[in-house]
């Protein structure tokens, strides 16, 4: 009987702790069974398309007036489906891709027309089962003549439905949801803009949750940049000592855009001081080059040191830890305590037996 307890106890006591050990892991849902319909498009290109491409690409004329559509198709026979249409001017990100689609980049200074400004259409277009309805668009061009290109996209998503949202809040796992993005071309001729490139500012900050230095760079005119290369180092004022350095090619630029492009620090800890910035920029035979002074304040950073997930520093007490530590220590208590509580009980026995024995001898 007390061997069993005994094992019993040890056994207990190991799912406990292997249970305390679960704590606070995220799940994930193996199978994420969200029904959010789905739906199929085709772009109706209209005479003024400059070439077969599937996006929009239209000579347009000053203060013209035009409407394109996209033809939206529900190929279920059962259940409606509610696209979302989301424009949005064209951007670049730090990777040098460009971002057609709803994204957190600011407008650079330079753009002058706003894609959202110039193309109008319907938030969300709701389709009956077998259904198939036009998306229309409406364009309407600046009163000047310009060259080069106003860059946009528009994005189709699915709306959930309520059920669906429901579900979704139900679930601790990863929720698919795919998007159609169809860009347009807005020109007014075919004359080649080229690129130009603007060193904004340098600054510190986080890139991917880890201490980086960024140089924010401006393309100001209304033409692409292609092919671009950025070599970025970073040295302590007064030094020639490399501490930071970044060399990243075949990139892209959209027309009146912006890049934050980042030089990671490489796990280290951000130190507070002035600091000299080189940035060579290329394309082609063109290039840009600059030096630019910067400084990383205190403030700057003790509050990134704070959030870079790479540094080993001390981030709050782990009540977790302490938990499964107290955990134990109660559950080893009570197991020494029942077993030493079972060994008195046994001797007390054998002595009540041996008392009894010498009464009957007498």
């Amino acid at each position: 009987m007390k061997k069993k307890l005994i094992k019993f106890l040890i056994v207990l006591y190991i799912v406990c702790f292997a249970g305390a050990g679960l704590l606070g892991k995220q799940a994930f849902a193996e199978d994420n069974k969200l029904d959010s319909g789905s739906f199929t498009y085709e772009v109706n290109h209209p005479e003024n398309q400059k070439s077969t491409a599937g996006y929009f690409d239209l000579l347009m004329k000053p203060s013209q007036k035009q409407t394109v559509s996209i033809t939206l198709k529900n190929p279920s026979d059962k259940k409606e489906v509610t696209v979302r249409a989301d424009l949005s001017s064209a951007k670049t990100n730090a990777n040098g891709v460009l971002e057609y689609g709803p994204a957190a980049i600011e407008n650079d200074a330079s753009l002058k027309y706003d894609f959202t400004e110039i193309v109008k259409g319907p938030k969300e277009v709701t389709l009956a089962p077998k259904e198939e309805k036009k998306l229309e668009l409406e364009i309407t061009m600046p009163t000047e003549q310009y060259d080069g290109f106003i860059v946009g996209g528009i994005q189709l998503t699915v709306k959930p439905t309520k059920e669906a949202e429901a579900e979704k809040k139900k679930q601790q796992g990863i929720a698919n949801n795919y998007a159609f993005i169809i860009g347009m071309l807005l020109s007014e001729s075919d004359a080649v803009v080229p690129a130009e490139l603007t060193l904004n500012k340098v600054s510190a900050g986080l890139s991917n949750y880890r201490n980086a230095v960024f140089a924010s760079i401006s393309n100001t005119e209304m033409g692409f940049m292609k092919d671009m290369t950025i070599d970025m180092q970073v040295m302590a004022k007064g030094s020639d000592e490399v501490l930071y350095d970044t060399k990243k090619a075949d990139m892209r630029m959209a027309p009146n855009s912006k890049i934050d492009f980042p030089l990671a620090m490489n796990g280290d800890e951000m130190v507070a001081g002035d600091y000299i910035a080189h940035i060579l920029a290329k394309s082609g035979d063109r290039k840009w080059e600059w030096t630019e002074d910067f400084e990383i304040t205190k403030e700057e950073a003790d509050k990134y040191n704070k959030q870079d997930v790479t540094l080993t520093q001390e981030r709050g007490i782990n009540w977790q830890l302490i938990a499964m530590i107290v955990a134990g220590v109660v559950i080893f208590a009570v197991v020494i305590f029942i077993i030493v509580h079972q060994v008195n009980k046994k001797k007390a026995k054998k002595r009540k037996k041996g008392k009894k024995k010498s009464s009957n001898k007498k």
